[in-house]
């Protein structure tokens, strides 16, 4: 049995047949246009995520032959505006990392709302006022329910609990929209799809061959989470140009939904039949994008190459370095802090500055992987990480030495992709939630390499470096979503 994954990232979009032992094949993916009009500006073009995936999900069957079911993954909060009766979108689509709604939020927190500009909630408001159409007339989507509009040639309009809990505009179990919010922010209920579970039968998928039903919808991160096989427990953190952690934490929902004094907050990692599993998560906010900035600055040819230049020397030398290069999120949450090396001398060479890099990343992954501990009161027995940063060896030694955790490498680096069809699988009884479980085996575990007295002081320096790296633009520090 095979399911058609569609994956919709922050730059690219890969379908991929996905069997029911966790085999991929037939692959196909393609980059997206991104565009950044001014600083902090990220758009995409809603038409070209529709006819790509269309495309590349036909070449996909094509080559590989029919599926089951399908399942959608997507980068989450992404925001798109439509018109109900042409299904074309009104404006470009707005990314979770456009920040042009900052304003609109802090005037949001006078008035007792809190609400991130990474969130869609201020996004949708933004793409209404700058049509200038009547709110009755237009439909919101995030990316997964923009893909099954289309894919079910406008028959399906949904959102899965795992993307709505972004939005900003749900109720605390997150079961329906908040009437309130919607008020605060002049949106008609009736722009907003319904809210579905994650995995059941959401719809038909017509305009493909074989017309396959959809029977997944999931968020990349909890997708990710999944397809390292963490069903009823465990965490996972995804390595990428940032990095996610997403750890299992119960069936019960949260008193609310902001943001854990931990520095963690509450999401869905999956919902069936009208229950839903609960997690945390945590974000670091520079990860892999500090060592492609090696590679732009000459210190590297491939990002390959910080592996073997990581190695080359014993030690950093007493440099450190903070990725912070968007500031920093948890558990500390300052917008205002910048990336910085401390420590540098004379004698600090292209391997030493390579060393810190990675070893700073790896620190902040410990960093989430405290937080999330601390929140849920328990200690992990192993890490499972995925993602582009996961392929270097170097760095997931020192994750495992900093974090004091065994650190299991995922067998397929894109994970989201393979939790996206194992879910579709499942939804449609041809995988069980035991089975999954049984499909995790990772490439290899690395376990920590320097001694528990050695690990406390390396992490008592880094919480004294970190501050020095905070308040780097204060009148961003000051400012809390």
């Amino acid at each position: 049995m095979r399911a058609l994954a569609i994956d919709v990232g922050s730059s690219s979009i890969r379908t991929s047949l996905v069997d029911d032992e966790g085999q991929i094949s037939a692959t196909h993916q393609q980059g997206l246009s991104v565009r950044s009009p001014t600083p902090g500006e990220v758009e995409l073009d809603p038409a070209e995520i529709a006819r790509l995936t269309l495309e590349l999900a036909a070449s996909t069957l094509d080559e590989g032959g029919p599926c089951d079911a399908v399942g959608i993954t997507n980068q989450r909060a992404t925001t798109i505006v439509f018109d109900h009766a042409s299904s074309e979108a009104v404006g470009p689509a707005l990314s979770w990392q456009d920040l042009r709604t900052v304003l609109d939020c802090l005037v949001l927190q006078a008035e007792g709302l809190r609400l991130a500009p990474n969130q869609s909630a201020t996004k949708i408001k933004w793409l209404v006022e700058q049509c200038g159409r009547s709110p009755s007339d237009l439909r919101f989507a995030t990316i997964e329910t923009w893909i099954a509009w289309h894919l079910s040639q406008g028959s399906t309009f949904a959102t899965d609990r795992s993307n709505a809990a972004i939005t900003g505009l749900v109720n605390r179990t997150v079961t329906g929209w908040d009437e309130h919010i919607l008020s605060l922010l002049n949106l008609d209920e009736v722009m907003l799809p319904r809210i579905t579970d994650t995995m059941g039968s959401l719809g038909v998928a017509s305009a493909l061959a074989g017309s396959p039903a959809i029977t997944a919808m999931i968020g990349d991160q909890p997708a990710s989470l999944f397809g390292q096989s963490c069903v009823n427990s465990g965490a996972k953190i995804t390595f990428g140009t940032g990095a996610m952690l997403d750890m299992i934490h119960g069936n019960e929902a949260p008193t609310a939904l902001n943001r854990f004094a931990s520095g963690c907050y509450p999401t869905v990692v999956r919902s069936h039949q009208g229950s839903a599993t609960w997690g945390i998560e945590g974000i670091v906010l520079s990860a892999g994008s500090c060592v492609e900035w090696l590679r732009d600055l000459g210190l590297l040819n491939e990002l390959s190459d910080s592996d073997v230049l990581a190695r080359s020397v014993p030690s950093s030398d007493g440099v450190s370095f903070v990725p912070a290069f968007s500031g920093l999120g948890t558990p500390q949450w300052d917008f205002g802090a910048r990336g910085a090396f401390f420590g540098l001398s004379r004698g600090s060479s292209g391997a030493h500055l390579v060393r810190a890099v990675l070893e700073g990343v790896a620190q902040r992954g410990a960093d989430l992987l405290d937080a999330a501990e601390e929140e849920v009161g328990a200690t992990l027995r192993e890490i499972r990480i995925d993602g582009g940063m996961s392929a270097n060896r170097f760095f997931v030694q020192r994750l495992a030495d900093f974090s004091g955790h065994a650190v299991a490498v995922s067998s397929k680096r894109e994970a989201t992709t393979l939790g996206a069809g194992l879910m579709a699988l499942v939804a449609a009884g041809h995988l069980t939630l035991d089975d999954v479980e049984r499909l995790w085996s990772p490439s290899y575990v690395a376990t920590p390499s320097i001694s528990e007295d050695e690990r406390a002081s390396t992490r008592v320096a880094w919480r004294d470096v970190v501050p020095r790296a905070q308040g780097t633009i204060p009148e961003l520090s000051s400012v809390s979503f």
